[in-house]
Formats: C-alpha cells, sequence, structure tokens
C-alpha cells in the first residue's frame, strides 16, 4: 500500500506538485517518515469511523494520498497526527454521503477476523476487544469520536477538539459522557477511564 502512494512517478501530477516534489525532497521524505510511523494510530481511528477492516483499510489509504498531495499545506512545527486525524475524518464525512447516494452494501465487520486465531489466551484477549468494540459503536457517533482521539489516540482535548472542529468544552462533555456510557455498559472494567 505505502509503496504505491508513495511512488513520484505518477503521471496524474501536476507541474507544480512536480516542481514541489523536487524542491522539498528532503521534507517530503520526511514528511513520509512519519506518515509511515502514523499508520497504525491511523488505522485504528479509521475502524473507529468505518466499523469495518476493509473499509478502514481503504480510509487509510485515502488519507494517506490526500495528505501526500497537500503535504505543502501542512505546517512543519504542528503535529502531524491532528492533522491526519482531521484529513481522515473529512475523507469519511465526504465517503458517507457518497454511500447514501449509491446505497452500497458491504460485508459485515467481522467476517473473516478470526480466521487463524488459537488458544485459550487469545480467544479471550479478542473477546474483551470485541466487547469494548462494540460497547464504543453503540456510543453516538460524537462521543465515539471523542473517545476514540482522546482515549484511544492519545490526543490532547484542544487537539482532538481541533481535529473534530468544536469547542473544547463540548469535547469535555461528549468524551465524559461516552466514558461513563463505556463504564456502565462493560461493568467498570475500563483502565485509566
Amino acid at each position: 500500500m505505502v509503496a504505491v502512494v508513495f511512488s513520484q512517478d505518477n503521471r496524474d501530477e501536476t507541474d507544480g506538485e512536480r516542481r514541489f516534489i523536487h524542491e522539498q525532497g528532503k521534507t517530503l521524505s520526511s514528511i513520509q517518515r512519519d506518515i509511515v510511523a502514523l499508520l497504525p494510530r491511523l488505522r485504528r481511528f479509521a475502524r473507529v469511523l468505518t466499523r469495518s477492516p476493509a473499509d478502514a483499510d481503504d480510509l487509510v489509504q485515502l488519507t494517506v494520498e490526500r495528505a501526500l498531495v497537500n503535504a505543502r499545506k501542512w505546517s512543519p512545527g504542528t503535529r502531524l497526527d491532528s492533522w491526519m486525524f482531521r484529513i481522515m475524518k473529512n475523507a469519511w464525512i465526504d465517503e458517507a454521503r457518497a454511500r447514501s447516494r449509491r446505497a452500497a452494501v458491504f460485508l459485515d465487520e467481522t467476517s473473516g477476523e478470526t480466521a487463524g486465531v488459537d488458544g485459550a489466551q487469545a480467544m479471550q484477549t479478542r473477546l474483551e476487544a470485541q466487547e469494548v468494540e462494540r460497547a464504543m459503536a453503540r456510543l453516538p457517533e460524537e462521543q465515539r469520536l471523542a473517545v476514540a482521539l482522546v482515549l484511544v489516540e492519545g490526543l490532547s482535548y484542544k487537539e482532538a477538539a481541533d481535529v473534530l472542529e468544536i469547542p473544547q468544552g463540548t469535547l469535555t462533555s461528549r468524551l465524559g459522557r461516552g466514558r461513563q456510557a463505556l463504564l456502565a455498559e462493560l461493568g467498570g472494567t475500563v483502565d485509566g477511564a
């Protein structure tokens, strides 16, 4: 996936993009390394947004493509992860609107996930993870996104509020309600909450 995205031989590049890549080759290379390091976090957030492993992978791909095309719009010295999460959120909104127009049908998110899983401990861990995932899925979207950005991805309240484009107080309220709902649903077993 990454090798295709980072190819600089793309025939669809504009002259301005080629000039930017040539002039900023060293910076772009640094951005590429930073984006690769963010891939696991991007995939986790994509799973929260999409609730589907296949759709999450597609969303990560789209996010990375958009980030690379618009790399010159990122301000060095600011948090790349927050910028990428915002790109992802906006890409998902675009995709959700397109899907509602197409009325597409996708496979269930759990199809094929347990292939090759063996052992009692692995199964117990997977069951616990599924329980948390189901509990998060039952949260209203606004709470689910707040929980994912702050508690799962570790963004500060301010950074998460910026990603979601809401006031910090609104984020704090959504996070508090989401955390309480998760604790109630999971029987108070969420560590660190």
